[in-house]
């Protein structure tokens, strides 16, 4: 059952980037404005209410703008409310957690790839023309949805973890933000932004993401993209900015997502005394990020494009605390529900400028709306060691994998604590051959486990597997615990295997569910370059910097020209296998 009275629930960092859990419940009032003549005497009331020692929380739809600014225009045809914020006594400083269920049909964009690429195309013309230098064009996804909306925003929450989550229920709509931008934060007269311009896609393994991230960080187009928006903000705090105060303290920073890098910057400013929360939206609202350069004219251009509001979407969620505090994010990565339809909308978009193509936008649309789609998988980091006599086997090649995947996973990982544990357990294991088992939580705690090693016999078979796996799979290249790719095929091989030699949708090899895969060919020993989607196993790397093994593309027919086939790794190093 759905609950009818107003939930509130907020999860964002402060200025250490340390989440701050507030939940705001049993609102002493609501304040709401559904007209824009109503917005700015309804935004009085609730400066009125804080300045009386209470706290307000909720949101302006993107579709207030007019009221702070007439020249702003915008789509009509919102049934949302354009501002709504509830007045509280004061927060408790919890989560909301929920054991719900709930289900979303196929979410469908709300227009064709040819309408898409037509309004690219007058984005354009329009830049050509001098009406604009970046428009923020966007669409909507539909859903429908049946279930707990809290237990969506969770999952979304984990899926994008991000900082400046939020979730609002007002009783007919939920609205669920798993925002990674702040839009602003207001207090002792300091005000900073940090608008979010440039994007791209994560890659599988550590070294396609580093080469991502770097992509992004020295691209041109995003670079001009990430600056007009700057230049616009800078501009925009000018007007409530004590002379001489505007700072851009960060430029092209980028910022890890569980599915995207992005560029951000951040810009700081001192307030006049004299300037009001009011003050502070007329010169901000609606952020420069969500529209583009100049303000006015590309609005203009976006309300003729889009063929939806944006409603809550662009607008701002945040709360007022009585001490003059204003925490906002820019409500992207955003979800509403509306629970008397079941109607669930997803707004996702980018900034179109001259260099943009529609094919590359669409990608950048779809990477954005990967997060509806991801189910969080819970699962350590996982290193197998060999511990010979007290000694381990490739020790800091092993801690060296395995800060690669605490980097790219946002694991908290420290060196020393661990090499400290796998020291002490080696003092107490000091003798015969041992597989160590070394487990890293997403926390930083650090679990090990031992077992002896029993001598292996001569060479035993293996199975070729029934189906291709995905080579832009992550959890190919970094070893974790959650093993479902190999456990899969695992579970289908015959009992007398001893394991699967994998393969991807390319018809290359790749690896087996335990170890690497090497051919021996013409009198030379290959092994299957990462990118055919594979584990950069500690022995194998060995291999290949002493000129053992090499590199090269192997394909299913290449098994039929190996003369030999080996299993390796570095807790077996070399064993011969035979093809069943």
């Amino acid at each position: 059952m759905e609950q009818k009275e107003p939930l509130l629930s907020f999860e964002f960092a402060d200025s250490n980037d340390k989440i701050n859990p507030l939940t705001f419940q049993n609102p002493l009032r609501v304040i709401t404005a559904h007209k824009i003549e109503d917005v700015l005497p309804s935004f009085q009331l609730v400066q009125e209410a804080v300045e009386i020692g209470y706290y307000a929380a909720g949101f302006l739809s993107y579709e207030s703008a007019p009221a702070f600014d007439p020249a702003f225009r915008v789509k009509s045809g919102s049934s949302m409310p354009l501002l709504w914020f509830g007045i509280f006594s004061e927060p408790k400083h919890e989560y909301l957690n929920s054991t719900g269920d709930f289900t979303t049909s196929e979410w469908k964009p709300s227009i064709t790839m040819d309408t898409y690429d037509q309004a690219i195309n007058y984005i354009k013309q329009c830049i050509e023309s001098g009406d604009t230098y970046q428009t923020n064009y966007t669409i909507r996804l539909h859903s429908k949805f049946n279930g707990d909306g809290l237990a969506f925003y969770n999952r979304l929450k984990k899926a994008q973890s991000s900082h400046y989550c939020a979730y609002i229920h007002t009783g007919e709509q939920s609205i669920l933000s798993a925002s990674p931008e702040l839009f602003f934060h207001f207090h002792n007269g300091k005000i900073t932004t940090r608008p979010m311009k440039g994007t791209v896609k994560r890659g599988a393994s550590h070294e396609e993401d580093t080469a991502n991230a770097n992509w992004l960080y020295h691209s041109e187009k995003d670079r001009a993209e990430n600056v007009m928006i700057v230049d616009l903000l800078r501009n925009d705090l000018g007007m409530i900015a004590e002379s001489g105060t505007v700072t851009v303290d960060k430029l092209f920073e980028i910022e890890q997502y569980p599915t995207v890098h992005q560029m951000t910057s951040t810009i700081s400013a001192q307030v006049s005394e004299t300037a009001s929360l009011v003050d502070i939206f007329k010169a901000l609202f609606p952020c420069g990020s969500i529209t583009g350069a100049p303000k006015i004219s590309t609005m203009n251009i976006i309300a003729e494009l889009e063929n939806e509001p944006r409603e809550v979407y662009c607008g701002a969620i945040g709360y007022i605390t009585p001490n003059k505090e204003a925490l906002f994010n820019v409500p992207i990565r955003t979800v509403l529900i509306d629970h008397r339809s079941g109607d669930a909308v997803y707004g996702v978009g980018g900034g179109i400028t001259w260099d943009s193509t529609s094919i590359g936008e669409y990608h950048e649309i779809l990477a954005k709306a990967k997060v509806l789609e991801e189910s969080p998988v819970e699962f350590d980091l996982l290193e197998s060691l060999l511990l010979d006599n007290g000694q381990y086997f490739l020790l800091e090649e092993h801690l060296k994998r395995m800060g690669n995947s605490a980097g790219y996973f946002g694991v908290n990982y420290d060196a020393k604590k661990i090499k400290k544990n796998l020291n002490d357990f080696s003092y107490e294991n000091n003798s015969g051959l041992v597989k160590v088992r070394l487990l890293l939580a997403r926390n930083g705690e650090v679990t090990i486990e031992g077992q002896p090693i029993t001598q292996q016999g001569a060479a035993v078979e293996v199975v070729l597997a029934g189906e291709a796996v995905d080579k832009s799979n992550p959890f190919l290249y970094h070893k974790t615990t959650n093993r479902e790719v190999y456990t899969k095929f695992q579970k289908q091989m015959p009992s007398e295997a001893f394991d699967v030699l994998l393969w991807n949708q390319d018809g290359e090899l790749t690896e087996f569910t335990n170890g690497n895969v090497v051919l021996e060919i013409n009198g030379k020993l290959w092994t299957p370059p990462l990118s055919s989607g594979l584990l950069a196993g500690t022995y194998r790397d060995r291999l290949i910097k002493t000129g053992e093994i090499y590199e090269k593309t192997l394909t299913l027919a290449d098994l039929k020209m190996a003369t030999k086939i080996f299993f390796i790794n570095s807790v077996r190093k070399w064993r011969e296998v035979h093809l069943l």
